[in-house]
């Protein structure tokens, strides 16, 4: 039985929106329409965004995902690309954890530098506002040992930001 958009979002948990970027992306076929051009989709169609969805929460980006879906469609080469693929997400997990306990770190010295009592004098607004680096930035020579220039050419230089 086909399915309007509206039903498949409800199916397929993702948002009307989303469905039509994915189309617009390739990453669905175009599908059918009616003469009142409604699109119309079918189960297949369904599978395929609990596909797309998975990958995403995998932390997958677009093009990786076009390339699986090629794949999936048409698997004619070994699988060892996909094995690559999910290591070197693994390793960027990785790298964003290690980032994460560095801030952690530079969190926890900030906050050691304030009591929390001070009307006037906090020590963390000090910190922020002179520029006094925690040991353990200075331990890592990272970026936020540099106050105040790397905090102005990087606002979250610790953010763990992935570019899709």
């Amino acid at each position: 039985m086909p399915l309007k958009i509206g039903e498949l979002a409800k199916r397929s948990g993702c948002q009307v929106v989303t469905i039509r970027y994915y189309e617009k992306e390739g990453l669905l076929p175009p599908p059918e329409r009616t003469d009142s051009n409604y699109r119309l989709y079918g189960d297949d169609d369904v599978e395929r965004l609990h596909f797309i969805r998975r990958c995403r929460l995998h932390g997958m980006n677009l093009a990786e995902i076009r390339k699986l879906l090629s794949f999936k469609d048409h698997p004619s080469v070994s699988c060892a690309w996909v094995n690559e693929l999910v290591d070197r997400h693994i390793a960027d997990v990785e790298q964003q954890i290690a980032s994460l306990q560095h801030l952690k770190k530079h969190l926890e010295a900030l906050r050691r530098t304030c009591a929390g009592d001070h009307v006037q004098g906090c020590g963390i607004i000090d910190s922020l506002n002179h520029g006094n680096p925690c040991a353990c930035c200075e331990e890592a020579h990272c970026a936020l040992n540099e106050y105040p220039a790397a905090q102005a050419k990087s606002p979250a230089p610790h953010s763990g930001d992935h570019a899709e």
